[in-house]
Order: C-alpha cells, then structure tokens, then sequence
C-alpha cells in the first residue's frame, strides 16, 4: 500500500466516481485510505459488506472468522467459492479481495474472537462491522467498542427479514440497551441470500459514512427490513440508565 497521506494516479481513477458525491471528494477518499475496519464474521453478512468496504478503498481491512465455509454457506457467502469448501473462511475471503483491489491492506484471521483477545481485535479501528450470528459475540464487540468509544455498525438477519442499527459510543444507545437480554437464537436458521445482501450493503454505506462524517448514521434507529413486503420501517431507540456497559459514558 502506498503512503496514505497521498492518493496514486490509479487510485485517483478508481475512486473518481465515489469522489464525486458532495462531502467525499480526495479529502474523503484519503480518510478511508488511512482508515482500518474489522469486520466480525465473514459469512453471509461479512462477504457483501466486505466486498463493498474493500472495493470502496478502506485502507486497512482486518477479516475474522473461525470457521470453514461447506456446502450449506453457498446460497449467500459469496466469498466462498465450491473449491473454498474445507479452508478458513478469513484466508478465503482475502485471497478474493486481493483480486478485487490491490491498493490496500487485508488481513484475514482464522480466530476465535473471545474475552481474552476481543480488545485487542478491536483497538485501533475506525469501526467495527457486526456481522456475527449470535449475540455472545456481539455483546463482546459491543462491550470492547464501548470502552474504547469505537463505533460498531450491526445487523442481524432471519429469513426473508434483517435489522440494522449504528453504535457509537456516548451519542446513543448501545446494544445492551437496545437487547438487553439475547434473542432466542437457533443453531440453524432460514435465511435467503439476499436477504444479507441488502444489510451488509447497508452496513457499508454506515461505515463509509461515519469514516467520512457525511450524512446521518442511524444512531438512536433501528431500521427493520421486510422482505416479503419490501417495506422499510425505522424505531426509535434510546439509551438506557441502567445500562451495564454504556450507562457510565
């Protein structure tokens, strides 16, 4: 990757037409350009939103995911491919994204994101993109993005049906105080693949947004997304008092 203070000839093409949009322009791109985001699980959420973060020119692009990609992962993780089936899900994705945008870093961790090793995964980033499928995880990226006061972009996802919210710490509420107790959750669950198609792309332009300080991220919002009537419903949320992780910030 080249010096970060400056955008190269080719990265000046490549993002001419994102520079266009009002409060972007090379001042913008290089933000993203000097900018790292981990993303949490590269599955059917992780992909998509992967993909649009690294084609978009993130400058630093952290992957973390266990678990190895089989059969069953095809209908919506489209990083992975037939011949992927078997290896690790963050080298796989990598090696795809490489292809798509040389300009900038990627590294992909085939880890267990746990206590022990959760702020250290998160320190550092500009933001964190949720896209785990369970809330054991999320409550610990929330957790460690609330102390160090890192924004964190989540969506979750059931069948033809998803939700979106954006986190930042101090200026509205956090997980725990919109879910203050888990969802009941199933091991195996429905879902079509562009059903996470539509969050992730979601959770791109949230990522993109708060890196660039453009628009109105939704903080305080949570955007329900209906498939089976293509309908778009947003709530108003609020920060709780009693809050166990953010109520002291």
């Amino acid at each position: 990757m080249q010096n970060s203070k400056y955008l190269t000839p080719s990265e000046l093409e490549r993002y001419d037409r994102q520079m266009m949009i009002k409060g972007w322009g090379v001042e913008g791109q290089k933000k993203l350009k000097q900018s790292k985001i981990v993303v949490m699980g590269v599955g059917g959420l992780g992909s998509p939103v992967s993909i649009y973060l690294a084609v978009g020119g993130v400058g630093h692009l952290v992957l973390i995911d266990k678990d190895k990609p089989d059969l069953s992962n095809m209908n919506r993780q489209i990083l992975h491919w037939e011949k992927d089936i078997g290896r690790d899900k963050a080298i796989s994705a990598k090696e795809k994204l490489v292809q798509m945008n040389s300009d900038i870093k990627i590294e992909g961790l085939p880890l267990e994101i746990t206590e022990d090793n959760i702020f250290d995964l998160v320190k550092g980033s500009a933001v964190i993109i949720d896209a785990m499928d369970n809330f054991r995880i999320r409550y610990l990226i929330n957790d460690a993005c609330v102390y160090y006061k890192i924004p964190f972009v989540h969506a979750g996802i059931y069948g033809l049906e998803g939700q979106l919210t954006t986190i930042v710490p101090g200026k509205g509420p956090c997980l725990r105080c919109i879910f203050p107790t888990p969802p009941l959750e199933q091991k195996k669950f429905p879902v079509l693949g562009a059903t996470p198609a539509i969050l992730a792309t979601l959770q791109a332009m949230e990522a993109f947004k708060l890196v660039l300080g453009i628009g109105n991220p939704l903080i305080g919002r949570l955007l329900i997304f209906d498939g089976e009537t293509m309908s778009f419903d947003i709530m108003q949320i609020q920060r709780r008092d009693d809050c166990e992780a953010c109520s002291n910030i």
